[in-house]
Order: C-alpha cells, then sequence, then structure tokens
C-alpha cells in the first residue's frame, strides 16, 4: 500500500526504455527478521521494468555462483537483509560512463497506512470497479 513504492514503479517503467543499453540492477535491504529474498516489492520493481521492456529480460539473483560475463537481457536482484530497516529499494541503469539511479527508503511501516489512507480517499468517491493503487499515481 505504499503510495511511493507505486510511483516508483512507474517511474522506472517509463524510463527503462530510454535505458535501453545500460546494465539494470535492483537492490533491497530489509531487518533481519525477513523470510523472503527478494522480497516481492523488489520483483515488483523488476517486474515494471521487465515488462516496460517487452517481458524479454531474465532475473538473475545474487551473482556468488555464477563465472561468467554478464549478459545483455539481465535484470540484476540483490537481497541484503540487516538490522531493523524497514525497506530500502534501489533500481540502477548502469551505462558506460554514467549510472542513473532511482532510490526510496521507507523509515517506517506508517508509509502502509498513509498509503491506504490515500487509497481510501482517492476511491470514495469513485462508481464501483477495481481500482488498484496504480490508479493513484
Amino acid at each position: 500500500m505504499s503510495f511511493d513504492i507505486n510511483l516508483m514503479c512507474k517511474l522506472v517503467a517509463q524510463i527503462a526504455p530510454l535505458f535501453a543499453n545500460a546494465d539494470i540492477e535492483v537492490t533491497e535491504t530489509h531487518h533481519r527478521n525477513k523470510v523472503d529474498a527478494p522480497s516481492g516489492t523488489a520483483l515488483l520493481l523488476a517486474n515494471s521494468i521487465n515488462h516496460a521492456l517487452g517481458d524479454k529480460m531474465k532475473y538473475v539473483y545474487n551473482r556468488h555462483d555464477l563465472s561468467k560475463k554478464r549478459e545483455n537481457d539481465e535484470i540484476g536482484i540483490t537481497s541484503i537483509r540487516g538490522g531493523n530497516i524497514v525497506g530500502e529499494h534501489t533500481v540502477q541503469f548502469f551505462g558506460l560512463n554514467d549510472t542513473f539511479e532511482i532510490k526510496h527508503t521507507s523509515y517506517s511501516r506508517s508509509v502502509f497506512a498513509e498509503g491506504a489512507i490515500k487509497a481510501a480517499k482517492f476511491i470514495k468517491d469513485k462508481p464501483n470497479g477495481f481500482y488498484s493503487m496504480n490508479d493513484l499515481v
């Protein structure tokens, strides 16, 4: 229900085609007790990028077992777990001469409540139907 994460998904999907020759990495960091890796949010970001690029990318998780150079059709996904971090998600587009990065950091779980309130205010006067957080951004 994070409004900002949904906005981030929309932004990375819009800019991904502009970085068609870039190496793309999604990095996510969460508290030490989080059991899923990668997080659903990291996959949501990767899926947004992949869809914008024609669903032709493959996901590579934590490169430690790979002994080969990076391929052009990869989105790297790395998970970090430690401390009490609520959530941090970074998408990086690595070019030959520069890097473009979009990052979101949650300092409190209240961002989910704030997103739910924004959604409730958005939907209260809408006709019956199916809506998602994407309709807010």
